[in-house]
């Protein structure tokens, strides 16, 4: 967002610089610590949460900055802010409850752990930015009524697939264009793999395996596809979306998709294997107005009725800062579910699962992630992917078969499952929604 720019330098020239506290210090984490302290005037990351305070400093050291104080409380840590020092903790509390930080930033990829920093924060009129697809695609809905409630902001960031998809289908609906589809574009797409096949990628980025995986099987792009569909009123096609694999130029696919179908769900969100710009984004819209048309034509976009827009990049953590000066700054999140959910992540069967097994993770050997519209995953009482890690099979299940709550047993006393219960019953059966406007 170009308005963005100039407003941060102001706040840098007033010395009045936005503070941030950052939650994970992990692969991403790091950049965006690095990115904040170097390259991002009239903001400063006063803080970072970290399991392991090493990981914290690491972050910070990367950065550049090697003065850090390691705090315990929170008046310890609302003392360096005043004094303009940089903290490290391995209490996530401290940063959501400190006076002097202006927001969040999320991003730990878990939901248990992510649901409870989400609701220190919000109860203590914090906003929060998320890089944290998999919290947002299970109960992102009613941790958007809980901020609203406080009067602050939670919202997805720039740079990852999703604000970047959101970014584009905005500036096209600014145009008159109407948009039809929301698309993300892959290279791989492979169910089966798990973190040893994926080993030798992990370790050659300075990823973990399991979050490599997670992008390899689909699940990580199902939440980013989900997030996508609750924040713009859309559906899927299809369980698991349509997935097409095609190796031209997303231009060359609008004649691909059946319009009155795009028409008749309100839209729909979807991705494609292999097409260029990877690792990019796109939007399918269209026009009614022949003469705007016309000028669509003339302008390269084609005859209709599809016309092409993307995104041939997507720069995860360089954008994050500017989601962060976009809430705080003016208010306006990058995107945030409208309402009840509309698209669903739902448990599928990786492998042949046993009766008394412990499901694992997202990302790792027994499971993996699938978009479903969310009427049906009530109606057939789907398992969200994102509440599965921990819940114990009651019977057996077969490769690639969708869970049910029927199949498992839940952990006992979860945030997560006591406010994905209380989602259901405050949005009841998904109803359509009007698009963003």
């Amino acid at each position: 967002m170009i308005i963005v720019d100039n407003a941060l330098k102001a706040r840098a020239e007033a010395g009045n610089p936005i503070r941030v506290g950052m939650i994970g210090a992990g692969f991403m984490g790091r950049g965006i610590a690095n990115q904040i302290a170097n390259s991002v005037p009239g903001m400063e990351l006063v803080a970072i949460f970290n399991r392991s305070t090493d990981g914290a400093r690491r972050a910070y050291t990367e950065a550049g900055i090697e003065d850090v104080r390691v705090v315990k409380t929170v008046a310890e840590l609302e003392e360096a802010i005043a004094q303009n020092k940089y903290s490290i903790t391995d209490d996530a509390k401290l940063l959501c409850q400190a006076e002097g930080i202006d927001a969040i930033v999320e991003v730990t990829g878990t939901i248990e752990f992510g649901a409870e920093v989400v609701l220190e924060a919000i109860a203590h009129h914090k906003h929060v930015i998320l890089m944290n697809a998999e919290l947002d695609g299970t109960i992102g809905a009613i941790l958007k009524v809980y901020a609203d409630r406080a009067g602050v902001i939670l919202s997805a960031c720039d740079g990852d697939q999703p604000g970047v998809q959101m970014n584009l289908y905005r500036f096209v609906k600014s145009i008159g264009v109407t948009p039809l589809l929301c698309g993300n574009i892959k290279g791989l797409q492979d169910p089966y793999r798990n973190p040893t096949t994926q080993e030798g990628f992990a370790k050659k980025w300075g990823q973990k395996a399991h979050m490599v995986t997670s992008f390899a099987d689909g699940s990580k792009i199902s939440f980013e596809q989900a997030i996508v569909a609750n924040a713009t009123g859309m559906k899927v096609a299809q369980r698991g979306m349509l997935g097409y694999d095609f190796q031209g130029h997303v231009d060359e696919m609008t004649g691909m998709y059946d319009v009155d179908q795009l028409k008749e769900l309100g839209g729909i969100v979807d991705y494609v294997v292999g097409a260029k710009p990877g690792p990019g984004v796109f939007v399918f819209g269209t026009h009614d107005d022949p003469k705007q048309q016309h000028y669509l034509n003339l302008y390269k976009l084609g005859e209709g009725p599809l016309y092409s827009f993307y995104t041939p990049y997507h720069l995860c953590h360089f954008e994050v800062p500017l989601s962060v000066a976009r809430v705080v700054l003016f208010g306006d999140a990058v995107m945030a579910p409208l309402g009840a959910p509309q698209v669903e992540v739902v448990t599928t069967a990786k492998i042949d699962l046993k009766a008394g097994e412990t499901l694992d993770g997202i990302g790792f050997y027994m499971t993996y992630g699938q978009c479903e519209n969310a009427d049906v995953t009530q109606a057939q009482n789907l398992l969200p992917m994102g509440l599965a890690e921990g819940c114990r099979l009651k019977r057996d299940v077969p490769k690639d078969r969708v869970l049910t709550y029927d199949d498992v047993e839940l952990p006992e006393g979860r945030l997560c499952d006591k406010l994905r219960a209380e989602q259901n019953a405050y949005f009841g059966v998904a109803k359509p929604m009007a698009a963003v406007g």
